[in-house]
């Protein structure tokens, strides 16, 4: 029992401060659908990386995504980004790490980021493509961590 604890924690990231996905519903991502996180920011000292987590399928028809960023302060100011992120290379090739049909990123929204203030911040990603639903999104989330 005890060398299960030890392992368990011994894989655990003490960066990390969320790093989580949300299934996309039948794999058709809509632009009312928003992924949605709470971010507890507890040290303003230390930088940040932020990081946009997204599995596509290999029949994903497009070698890039735009996605909104918004991000809501602990005192209600909402600041929204559009990213372009690439996703192959112009012949065809997955950048991403692939496992069978679904290929997988972490794509850097943030780096080196201090937060203002400490508290709760509220972000919700949003596909900003011209389909609408946008196909074969498996998942999408937030990564939040310390830089090292």
């Amino acid at each position: 029992m005890i060398l299960v604890l030890f392992t368990a924690q011994g894989c655990t990231d003490p960066n990390m401060v969320i790093d989580q996905n949300t299934e996309i519903a039948n794999h058709n991502w809509s632009y009312v659908n928003r992924v949605k996180y709470n971010v507890k920011i507890d040290d303003i000292s230390v930088p940040y990386n932020l990081y946009f987590n997204l599995r596509v399928s290999g029949s994903y028809k497009y070698s890039n995504m735009f996605a909104l960023l918004f991000q809501t302060s602990p005192g209600k100011k909402t600041h929204t980004t559009r990213y372009e992120f690439k996703l192959a290379t112009k012949d065809g090739e997955w950048l991403g790490s692939g496992s069978g049909n679904l290929y997988s990123y972490q794509l850097p929204l943030r780096t080196n980021y201090k937060f203002p203030v400490k508290g709760v911040y509220h972000f919700e990603v949003e596909q900003n493509m011209r389909d609408n639903p946008l196909h074969e999104v498996i998942d999408a989330g937030l990564r939040v961590e310390k830089v090292k």
